[in-house]
Order: C-alpha cells, then sequence, then structure tokens
C-alpha cells in the first residue's frame, strides 16, 4: 500500500505540473513563431508598404448617396427659333466642337422670306444712303434705313448670326434667299444630347444639342437637414464612384428649400475632371468633409485585419520581420481608425499588401510552410 501510495502521488505531481509549463512553452513559441520573414524584394513584390504610427488630426466627414448632374453654369443648349425642317447633321453625340462650329444645317419657308426681304431692304438702304439725307426726303430716308434695321433683325432673331447675316446682305444676289441657314456652337464643351433625324420637321423650342463642357462637374447630393449641421459653402468634399478612387470637390451651394417628396435638403459639389471620370446620371458617394479632430493616434482602416475575431496590425521589426499585434480600436474617422492600446507612436506597420502577410501566417499555422 505504501508502495501505491508513494507512486500515485508522483504521477499527480506530474499531471499538476505539466500546464505550468506548457503555458510557458506557448507563450514563448508564440513570440517567435507568429512572425513572417519578408526580406526587402519580397515586400516589393507583394506590394507591401509601411508607415510610421503617429499622433495626427484626422478630418471628420460624413458621407451620403449623390448624383453627377450636368454643370449648367457651363452648359448650353441648341434649338431653332422658328419651324424649320434639318437638311443635314455635321456633329453627333460625343463630339467634342469649338465654339462657333456648325452643328446643323436647316430649311424654313420663313427664314427663305426673311433673307428675301433682308436683300431687297439692303439694296434700297444702299441706295437711299447713296443719295444722301439731302437727295431724298427724310421721311424717306429714315424709313429705308428703319426698314433695313428690321430686315437685319428679323433674320436673327430666326437664327442667323450677326455675320451670317452681313454675308448675306453683301452679297446682294436673291438666289441665296433659300431658306437654309446653319445652327452654330454657342461654345466649347462636349455634345450630350442629339436627339433629330435628317428631315425631320422641328418646331421652335425643340432641343437639337446639349453641349456641356465638362472640365468641371456637378455632383448632387441629398440628406436630411439636420444630419449636415457644419457643412458650409466652400467646406471641402471628395466623390466616389467605386469607393476606393477618390475625386476633390468643393462645396458651392446648400439649397434653401426642402425636396417635396423626400423632405431633404440638396448640397451641391462642383468636381474638376481631369481624365473623363465623371458623366451626368451617374450615381456616386459623396463624403463632406464637416471638422477637424484633436490630434489621436490613428492607423489607416486598410491596415487593419481581424485574426481569431481581434482587430490586429502587422508591426515590422528589424526591418523584415511582420509580427501580428492586437490593438484595441476607437472610433472611425474617415479612412482612419482611432488607436486606444497595442500600438506606441513610432511603431512601424503594414498599411498595404495586409492580406498577403495574413495569407502566410495562416498558412504557417497550419503547417504548410514557415513565417520566418
Amino acid at each position: 500500500m505504501n508502495t501505491k501510495f508513494i507512486l500515485l502521488a508522483g504521477l499527480l505531481a506530474i499531471c499538476l505540473g505539466s500546464p505550468l509549463v506548457s503555458a510557458e512553452e506557448e507563450e514563448h513559441e508564440g513570440e517567435g513563431d507568429n512572425a513572417v520573414e519578408l526580406n526587402a524584394e519580397e515586400q516589393h513584390a507583394a506590394g507591401i508598404t509601411t508607415e510610421r504610427v503617429l499622433n495626427r488630426e484626422l478630418q471628420e466627414a460624413v458621407r451620403i448617396p449623390a448624383e453627377v448632374i450636368i454643370n449648367a453654369y457651363q452648359s448650353s443648349r441648341v434649338t431653332p427659333r422658328i419651324r424649320a425642317q434639318v437638311v443635314a447633321r455635321h456633329a453627333r453625340l460625343g463630339d467634342h466642337v469649338e465654339e462657333g462650329r456648325k452643328l446643323v444645317t436647316l430649311t424654313s419657308v420663313e427664314m427663305a422670306e426673311a433673307q428675301g426681304t433682308l436683300i431687297v431692304a439692303a439694296r434700297d438702304w444702299q441706295r437711299v444712303k447713296s443719295l444722301g439725307s439731302q437727295a431724298v426726303s427724310e421721311r424717306r430716308y429714315i424709313e429705308a434705313e428703319v426698314t433695313w434695321q428690321q430686315a437685319m433683325a428679323r433674320v436673327q432673331a430666326y437664327g442667323l448670326t450677326e455675320a451670317q447675316a452681313l454675308e448675306l446682305m453683301d452679297s446682294g444676289d436673291a438666289s441665296n434667299a433659300t431658306g437654309k441657314f446653319d445652327l452654330l456652337a454657342p461654345q466649347a464643351g462636349t455634345i450630350l444630347r442629339d436627339e433629330f433625324i435628317i428631315g425631320e420637321l422641328i418646331d421652335p423650342g425643340r432641343v437639337l444639342f446639349d453641349i456641356s463642357d465638362e472640365s468641371v462637374m456637378w455632383v448632387e447630393a441629398r440628406a436630411v437637414p439636420g444630419s449636415l449641421p457644419n457643412v458650409e459653402i466652400g467646406s471641402p468634399a471628395r466623390v466616389s464612384v467605386d469607393g476606393e478612387h477618390w475625386l476633390n470637390g468643393t462645396v458651392i451651394q446648400r439649397h434653401h428649400r426642402l425636396d417635396e417628396t423626400t423632405r431633404t435638403q440638396a448640397l451641391r459639389i462642383e468636381v474638376p475632371i481631369v481624365d473623363d471620370d465623371l458623366h451626368p446620371g451617374q450615381f456616386v458617394e459623396a463624403e463632406i468633409i464637416t471638422g477637424t479632430t484633436e490630434p489621436v493616434m490613428a492607423v489607416p482602416l486598410a491596415s487593419v485585419t481581424i485574426i481569431e475575431g481581434d482587430p490586429t496590425v502587422f508591426r515590422l521589426v528589424d526591418g523584415h520581420e511582420f509580427e501580428p499585434v492586437k490593438i484595441l480600436t476607437g472610433d472611425t474617422i474617415g479612412d482612419w481608425i482611432a488607436i486606444d492600446a497595442g500600438l506606441g507612436e513610432g511603431d512601424e506597420i503594414a498599411v498595404t499588401g495586409v492580406f498577403h502577410i495574413k495569407s502566410l501566417l495562416l498558412k504557417s499555422s497550419m503547417g504548410e510552410g514557415h513565417g520566418h
């Protein structure tokens, strides 16, 4: 009995001591085995970049859905002023046109009559003027001048430019009173609309072309008025189609009248365009800056991943080892997240290529490779 008791006591002591030794060994092993080792060439190939953790001021912002619309202050519509038929098209949808370019040729009976009247009135005025007010009565002199001026005004009101009217008048050829006339581009820009066909009879005011200078676009965002207390004219903003690539802009208008259906307030953002990035009708996300925080320790959202349910970043050690560090996070502000614990100012962490590092770490933990 004494011998058995001694053996049992010895086994019990071994069992009680084993967990303590294993925990220490696991903790020691974890400090080294969790690191992923990558040299400079491997980091570059994987697209991994790093940044120092700093205290920084962050811009507070709100994100709301928005729609791209044409800049009405840099756009124009081309319409006939009289009933006319389309004879020829000289520009198409998507074309970039310069101011004064011929867009479409029309013909009209009204224009033909006005052109003929101008030629006759111009000849009469030239004859009376050459005789002088001494040779004709004052009434005849004034009537001839007024008739010519009215004829000029009429053809211009119908759609001829002053230069076109003067050219017609100077020709003095009645055969030129055909009723044909060209509509010209009133500005430089891109043709966004051209809804007509050759031979179609067009009523006055019918829009034939929409032209807009797309170098600066408008983005209209709508939100509940109370959600935008700090947004003012001139507030910085940015917009994105895909949530990844952003274009900078500025709030230029805040509508005073609410939408009668949605009861939302519209904000207009002006966005300079360089590479044809936005087009009217596109739905985008707008981010409007509403203020700036006090300096806070923060890291880019892209640098944070989840490992075993905990937010984690990869800290660079000795220039070639990335060790996972669990962090305690605070508020998310724009593309940044505040750090309450886990990192110190000056720590260097991976901000791109995080998924690649994480995949290597997981492979190592599953025995498919090693991280160092």
